[in-house]
């Protein structure tokens, strides 16, 4: 163990020397041409006062930069462990559990509606958002069940539910919003030594966990009455510990901003290095935390120093982290970790006449889009002008067709990979279209809205292959499903905030797409986007049989002459151009695939054909009735369909994993 610490400890000061290498080549060289030599570094750090320019960066920018590397990846990867021995759940960190979701929609409403109290009460805002976003998360699951996969979907559903509010906060605010998208972006760049003398006070509370906590972690490992009998006060400790926990995860993203995987990487890392105790896999962690940090900084100032530019430190950490989670989760899942979860079932048989019930209710709703009017001298209905209508009808029609056609591919995709959770954006599908729509307008400078679904379906197809590449060794469990899922939207949330700070005009655009608007939805884009899903919905009611044989069992559906290989490529084909051309159009959408299909099922359509009809029709007054809310809740500003659906979607799945629990 010894020689795993002195190894350790030689690539931490490996990475921070050639952090502090690359952070002078890439400052210095783009103005004089000139990097400080060893000895010139030397001084400075003794006491020589900095004069010439290269001199002052190195002692004001580069050294403070290098510093809260080491100090932000420390503690994150600490707190990582920390939960993570805890709850006994290798899956646990502040970005799985939504903690730091809770700390970012604090600090975007501290900022936006109480500017003065910035400077003062920032982290405490921060504290305080993470605290209700654990108790929210604990409500949902409830204590017994932090050691499994419900905790992992119930951060991740409060995670895109909070995601929703505070894009809504920016979109309505966003002349107070600006600076923003480099705080969620993740920045370790600093400007002097203010921000670490602001943060060194506030995680002197780590020695608490570093002294006191292995004894506590050490006992639980025979569980909770083993740990009692054993003289130690279990609830007290560990909600204390965990207070301890989300106070330097709040103090860390009030200082950086919102950085993620390094407190999921570092502690399975430490493990997989034969870190056994509670004790040493804290400090592994500390100090694996700190060299991934720094170790992805140096790669972001590496490619900013030949870019035009500056990539933020955590865009850096999410596109490296994802993919590492992915491989550790790959090769070290042991059997108990892959858990099932299971929804409330719902009626026995589809009623007689719910499916006319259903579609005279999306008649009325669309007829109430059409007539009804709200303006600041009150509601009215009438039939709308022809200016009217022609804005209208697009929307209508796009919100009506992206809601069905997100729900039969939800439907479709659960009953291929036999996972009620899967769902094209809890599982990346959808954030597939987005990464290769959103990285086409970074790399090739083209618009988000001219890019045109062939590329948003080369992005679902890529995520699909991925899904189904990974998710066969281990028969497509939902941990694993949902695991590559989490590290897909942690690579496509740095991407966008990335594009953010960029800043120009096209900023809001694209963060107006992201949330899923109709606003820009154009005739013609709105009649294609019509006709690919009746079409794609066609085929896929009329492939009814190979579903339900598949849904039997892949044995079962070979012996009754389905070829089915085939059948797979043609309906993954199905699910990822109806993702494709929703996203293209209207931008992703949460939650539309995941309900609409479990709420037809407990409608009582258990079988494909009717599944597949009244998801669709769910979807499509789910849809329809978020974009009208949206235009009158906070009349004469506007909230988008999607913003509002994940909203209304995240609500309702909290409730079914309450019921479930």
């Amino acid at each position: 163990m010894i020689i795993r610490y002195t190894m350790t400890l030689v690539a931490l000061c490996v990475i921070s020397f050639l952090h502090l290498q690359l952070g002078g080549m890439a400052s210095d060289t783009s103005f004089n041409g000139h990097v400080l030599t060893l000895f010139e570094q030397s001084a400075l750090l003794f006491g020589t006062p900095a004069e010439s320019f290269t001199e002052i960066n190195y002692y004001y920018v580069q050294l403070p930069r290098w510093l809260m590397g080491l100090i932000v990846g420390a503690m994150l990867g600490l707190v990582g462990s920390l939960m993570q021995q805890l709850t006994q759940n290798p899956l646990m960190s502040p970005l799985t559990l939504g903690t730091a979701s809770g700390a970012w929609l604090a600090l975007v409403i501290i900022n936006v509606f109480f500017p003065s109290w910035v400077g003062e009460y920032s982290a405490i805002a921060a504290l305080m958002g993470s605290v209700l976003t654990l108790l929210l998360v604990l409500a949902i699951v409830g204590i017994r069940n932090v050691s499994g996969l419900p905790i992992v979907l119930a951060g991740m559903t409060v995670n895109i539910l909070l995601g929703a509010i505070a894009s809504a906060i920016i979109l309505l605010n966003d002349q107070y919003a600006k600076n923003l998208f480099i705080w969620g972006a993740g920045d370790l760049g600093q400007n002097g030594w203010s921000w670490l003398q602001w943060l060194l006070p506030k995680i002197t509370v780590a020695l608490a966990i570093l002294l006191f906590a292995p004894r506590l972690l050490t006992v639980l490992k025979l569980g909770q009455q083993g740990a009692t009998a054993r003289g130690v006060s279990v609830v007290p400790m560990f909600l204390g510990f965990i207070a301890i926990g989300l106070w330097l995860v709040a103090s860390v993203i009030t200082a950086v901003g919102v950085i993620s995987f390094i407190g999921l990487l570092a502690p399975n890392v430490a493990r997989i290095l034969g870190a056994r105790t509670a004790r040493d896999e804290l400090w592994f962690s500390l100090m694996l935390g700190a060299i991934l940090l720094c170790a992805t900084d140096s790669l972001a100032l590496w490619v900013g120093a030949y870019s035009v530019d500056i990539i933020p430190s955590g865009t850096a950490t999410a596109m490296i982290g994802a993919p590492a989670l992915i491989w550790i989760a790959r090769h070290h899942f042991k059997a108990q970790d892959n858990l099932s979860i299971s929804l409330p079932d719902g009626r026995a048989h589809l009623g007689r006449y719910t499916g006319w019930l259903l579609g005279a209710c999306l008649v009325l709703a669309t007829l109430l889009y059409t007539l009804f009017s709200y303006s600041g001298n009150g509601v009215s209905l009438l039939l709308p002008n022809e200016f009217v209508w022609s804005v209208r009808w697009p929307r209508m029609v796009t919100t009506l067709a992206a809601g069905a056609g997100l729900a039969i591919a939800g439907a479709m995709l659960q009953r291929l990979v036999y996972n009620p959770l899967a769902s094209p954006d809890l599982l990346g599908i959808s954030a597939g279209a987005t990464f290769t729509l959103v990285g086409s307008s970074l790399l090739f400078g083209v618009s988000i809205h001219e890019s045109g679904p062939l590329v948003a379906f080369s992005g679902s197809m890529l995520v699909l292959a991925l899904l189904l590449l990974l998710g066969k060794k281990h028969q497509y469990a939902p941990s694993m499903l949902i695991l590559t899922g989490i590290s897909l939207t942690a690579m496509i949330e740095a991407l966008v905030h990335f594009a953010l700070t960029r800043g120009g005009e096209d900023e809001y655009v694209i963060l107006t797409w992201l949330s899923g608007s109709a606003y820009r939805a154009q005739g013609s884009h709105a009649l294609m986007l019509l006709a690919v899903v009746l079409v794609l919905a066609g085929l896929s009611i009329s492939a009814s049989r190979w579903l339900t044989l598949i849904s039997v069992g892949r044995s079962f559906a070979t012996a009754r002459g389905l070829n089915v290989s085939w059948a797979y490529v043609l309906l993954l084909s199905c699910v990822a151009m109806l993702c494709a051309i929703v996203t293209t159009t209207m931008g992703p959408v949460a939650f539309v695939g995941l309900l609409a299909p479990h709420m037809a099922i407990m409608l009582g359509a258990k079988q494909v054909k009717p599944q597949l009809v009244v998801a669709a029709l769910l979807g499509a007054l789910l849809m329809l009735t978020a974009d009208w809310l949206g235009q009158i809740v906070v009349y004469p500003g506007q909230i988008s369909a999607g913003i509002l659906v994940s909203i209304i979607g995240g609500g309702y799945f909290i409730f079914l994993l309450m019921r479930s629990r």
